[in-house]
């Protein structure tokens, strides 16, 4: 099941455009782009928008990020995750 979640690994302030680009499948420097330009544009009201969706969003788990991780590397590859050593 897909969570809407900050990316602790892909942030530049708070996580929030790579989370929301982990969620839509978009890539994460597109998200930022559109969010600048939307931010210029609309003489900075997205910034509240921004802000207020860092504070409602929980943050991705540590444990959740490498099931996450090989999930999206599975699905975008195609195979199976390697097996881990021990």
């Amino acid at each position: 099941m897909k969570k809407l979640t900050r990316n602790p690994d892909d942030k530049w302030l708070g996580g929030v455009c790579g989370g929301i680009a982990d969620y839509t499948g978009i890539d994460a420097n597109l998200i930022r782009l559109v969010v600048a330009v939307c931010t210029l544009l609309g003489a900075g009201t997205l910034i509240l928008a921004y802000i207020v969706a860092w504070v409602l969003m929980p943050a991705r788990p540590a444990a959740a990020q490498t099931v996450w991780a090989e999930a999206t590397d599975s699905a975008t590859t195609g195979s199976e995750p390697a097996p881990q050593s021990t």
